[in-house]
């Protein structure tokens, strides 16, 4: 990468991280402490944002189709689970240390053999467990050692007998999750993309042995339209298939949904075809038997899971940069000036619509308080009245709200108000009696 293009990325990533700090998405975790490294708190319009994104989810995944369930497991669980998954023994990174400036990186993400930071020489690669481990109860002592989890997927795992009996539902079907997951990651960075406290979004879908690869390829392809249809570009986006060398030794296909952020391709999303491993460890270990009857074929077998693996805040931070916009927009006064909006699709915005009194004379005040009461009983809603209403659209732009609704002195007259576009700053008179089908007929969900 050139040192334009650096400069040009670093540059688009500081503008989006002072925005989600002024604008109230994302805030440094502990700030008043000096904060804690890589930890972030999602903000009123962040925790809206990444609902947003999770319920977005969770409806094409769940609510819509017939053949998934959900499930909430715990984030503690038996520690047999970890070691039949393997994550005991094998979840680790290569680390290495520069012996001359200390700093410490992981060795698969190295391009040389000297310190990229002071040109200094490393240190022999060492394995390291990404698992944090705690104790329960009140002793310290190794019969007590629980771990965070570090992803979602074992909890369902460990859970498909009974939720395969409490469903009944027949081969294939899914379970969807979402939850937090803890990895102690070497080098956690760039923004809320590698952190060590996460949310998953996470689907393990079941199929016979002899379906598998059609399930894979329908489920890759299937979670790389879904971030298209919510609003990212399609030129952001691409799938990476994995090479031989990367596969997981248990997996007979990976596919990662990439996104183009401002540092460069990135993995969103792995979809994965894991083959019957993760059931069979687990009957292994358990010596319960985990098997599933199919009554077509009149046999027992152990099916095959396809699991499509998303960050929830992975997918967040790719929604806020490709929202991210500036452009020209006349002010108050007739002139052009620079315009920072956020481009959410309707359905990802954290406010959907913003009322905005004229005045704050008690008259329209009354009207513009009872609308924001019938508005918000419909979708999140905003209520601003400081400031002059050319600044008050450009914080409203700023937050991505789709529309700002305009409540002035005609309004006592005519019975109707001001509808802003934040795309194209067109602006609509609109009755008060038609006012929510017209905002329902404009967004999409």
């Amino acid at each position: 990468m050139g040192k334009t293009k650096v400069a040009e990325t670093s540059e688009k990533m500081e503008k989006i991280v002072s925005l989600c700090k002024r604008r109230g998405f994302i805030f440094p975790s502990s700030e008043i402490y000096g904060g804690l490294g890589s930890t972030w708190d999602y903000g009123p319009m962040g925790v809206l944002l990444k609902n947003n994104v999770k319920a977005a989810w969770w409806r094409e995944n769940v609510q819509y189709r017939n053949d998934m369930a959900g499930l909430d497991a715990a984030i503690l669980m038996h520690p047999n689970v970890w070691k039949a998954s393997g994550h005991v023994d094998c979840f680790q990174d290569p680390m290495v240390d520069c012996k001359n400036c200390r700093k410490r990186f992981r060795a698969d993400d190295l391009e040389g053999d000297r310190c990229p930071e002071c040109d200094g020489e490393f240190t022999e690669a060492r394995q390291f467990n990404l698992m944090f481990k705690t104790f329960m109860g009140p002793v310290e002592e190794e019969s007590a050692v629980v771990y965070l989890r570090p992803e979602t997927a074992q909890g369902i795992f460990v859970n498909f007998r009974n939720v395969a009996n409490v469903t009944r539902k027949k081969l294939p079907f899914g379970i969807a999750q979402i939850g937090k997951a803890f990895r102690n990651e070497i080098t956690p960075g760039k923004f809320t993309f590698r952190t060590r406290e996460f949310e998953q979004m996470e689907i393990e879908f079941f199929c016979h042995p002899s379906e598998g690869t059609k399930w894979y390829e329908y489920w890759y392809q299937e979670r790389f339209n879904w971030y298209i249809k919510w609003g990212i570009r399609r030129e952001n986006l691409r799938l990476r298939p994995h090479d031989k060398d990367e596969l997981a030794h248990y997996a007979e296909g990976c596919q990662d949904v990439e996104y183009n952020f401002p540092w460069g391709w990135s993995e969103l999303e792995g979809i994965a075809n894991r083959t019957d491993f993760d059931l069979r460890r687990h009957q292994e270990s358990s010596s319960e038997n985990l098997t599933y009857f199919d009554e077509e074929k009149n046999e027992h077998i152990l099916p095959y899971i396809i699991e499509p693996s998303a960050g929830a805040d992975r997918g967040t931070l790719a929604f806020l940069v490709d929202a991210y916009d500036e452009d020209e927009a006349p002010t108050e006064k007739g002139e052009m000036d620079k315009r920072i909006v956020m481009r959410f699709h309707s359905a990802i915005a954290p406010v959907k619509a913003a009322v905005l009194p004229l005045s704050k004379k008690p008259q329209l005040q009354e009207v513009a308080d009872r609308l924001y009461s019938d508005l918000k009983r419909e979708f999140f809603c905003d209520y601003d009245d400081r400031g002059s209403i050319g600044k008050r659209y450009r914080r409203q732009d700023e937050i991505g709200t789709p529309y700002g609704v305009t409540v002035d002195f005609q309004t006592l007259e005519d019975q109707a108000v001001t509808v802003r576009d934040r795309d194209t700053m067109k602006q609509d008179r609109i009755s008060l009696t038609a006012l929510i089908e017209y905002l329902k007929g404009k967004m999409k969900f």
